[in-house]
């Protein structure tokens, strides 16, 4: 059965128009050619369709393997928004435990992108863009405007992973493994959920975390979205 989600609209400008990000995202970048994100239906951008699917929040209570392969999957997700063959960098402004849903076959997808920003790197270095940069809410596809946006090189690379790894992850991996590979875990999501370390670090942590989790999949039908290649190849 199908489950309709009317994503938040961005806050209302001073301007005369108010853009909603979730939309256009879903037509810029459509998940037929390999993005994480739901299929875009209509012409109005007013609803997003998608089929057997639940938010992350569901999972909470998960057993360990099926918390590993889709904490694993948001990593992933994350570091394919930080580093693409297209050179762009998306990043959440705010995330909660609806922003990734999951699929029927178990796989892990952005649910709501009303919150998520990209920027184009191939337009210029930070200093060949300089003081004389646009700042217009198309910019940097923000969503919500500010009487003043903020720089678009002013987005640290760890944003994303800061915040899912402070507010998700833990929901998702605290006290499910045995010692000490919990311990390990929770050092490494500490590391990556601290806004004080820099960028280095926070990506270390996080990358130390993915490597963590790997083992700790299973691969069996339950997982249809990598089963049975998880069976012949190392990359599931």
């Amino acid at each position: 059965m199908g489950t309709f989600t009317e994503p938040r609209q961005a806050a209302v400008c001073s301007t005369p128009c108010a853009v909603s990000a979730h939309p256009i995202l879903l037509q810029i970048f459509p998940g037929a050619e390999g993005w994480p994100l739901p299929k875009y239906l209509g012409s109005c951008g007013r609803f997003a369709v998608s089929t057997s699917t639940s938010p992350l929040r569901d999972f909470y209570g998960a057993g360990p393997d099926q918390a590993a392969d889709l904490a694993y999957q948001l990593l992933g997700v994350l570091e394919s928004l930080r580093t693409n063959d297209l050179n762009y960098f998306f990043y959440f402004t705010h995330v909660d435990a609806g922003t990734f849903g999951i699929l029927n076959n178990g796989q892990l997808f952005i649910r709501d992108a009303s919150a998520l920003g990209v920027i184009d790197r191939q337009e210029g270095s930070p200093a060949a863009a300089g003081a004389g940069e646009s700042k217009d809410v198309f910019s940097c596809l923000l969503s919500g405007c500010q009487a003043e946006l903020p720089s678009c090189y002013g987005i640290p690379e760890k944003q994303s992973l800061v915040l899912v790894c402070r507010q998700l992850l833990p929901q998702l991996l605290q006290r499910k493994f045995p010692s000490p590979v919990q311990e390990e875990i929770d050092s490494a999501l500490d590391q990556c959920g601290e806004d004080a370390r820099p960028d280095p670090e926070v990506l270390g942590a996080a990358s130390r975390l993915k490597d963590i989790l790997r083992p700790l999949r299973t691969c069996d039908p339950r997982f249809a979205y990598r089963y049975p290649d998880c069976k012949y190849n190392d990359k599931f």
